[in-house]
């Protein structure tokens, strides 16, 4: 076993580089995502991972909310990463997938590429772009002809966002 470790909010010891199912914990996955802010914290106010992901499960099916809703939970153990440095550390996206994977198996869930929660996600990003960015007025390539939904995103504290995080966990595993 690996010694490099994340401590979890649970006390958990979580090793991303050999993650096990019996280290994964839905309250430690909800903190985390609650507790860290999308884009580095480059926003206008603190948005966190855990309401993105609340936002993408908004957007699907029903059959595929609870998928949508985890979507990001492996980013509670590695942080969630900014995309330019994602390209330039590959290795990074592999550990990520692997957690990924962990998480998906822990849960009972397919968290493999789905192209509707994709969408979704694209979406969540044009909308978050649009209300947390004002001074981002460059265009993303990666968002065109991807419209931002009508409801404006109004940012939770993070407390409140693992809350919602949990219920909808709940309401959906």
């Amino acid at each position: 076993m690996s010694t490099l470790y994340v401590s979890t909010y649970l006390g958990n010891r979580f090793y991303p580089l050999e993650p096990r199912i019996v280290d994964v914990a839905i309250e430690d996955i909800a903190h985390g995502l609650a507790y860290q802010c999308r884009f580095n914290g480059q926003t206008s106010a603190f948005y966190s991972v855990a309401q993105h992901s609340l936002i993408v499960a908004s957007l699907v099916p029903d059959d595929l909310k609870f998928a949508a809703l985890l979507h990001d939970a492996a980013e509670a153990y590695l942080g969630d990463m900014v995309k330019p440095l994602k390209v330039l550390l590959p290795a990074f996206s592999e550990i990520e997938d692997s957690v990924t994977r962990i998480i998906g198996e822990r849960f009972g869930v397919d968290l493999s590429h789905n192209p509707a929660i994709k969408r979704a996600d694209l979406i969540a990003l044009a909308t978050e772009k649009r209300d947390l960015m004002p001074y981002s007025a460059e265009p993303w390539s990666y968002l065109e002809g991807v419209e931002p939904s009508s409801e404006i995103i109004r940012p939770m504290a993070p407390e409140d966002a693992k809350r919602v995080f949990l219920q909808h966990f709940e309401a959906l595993a």
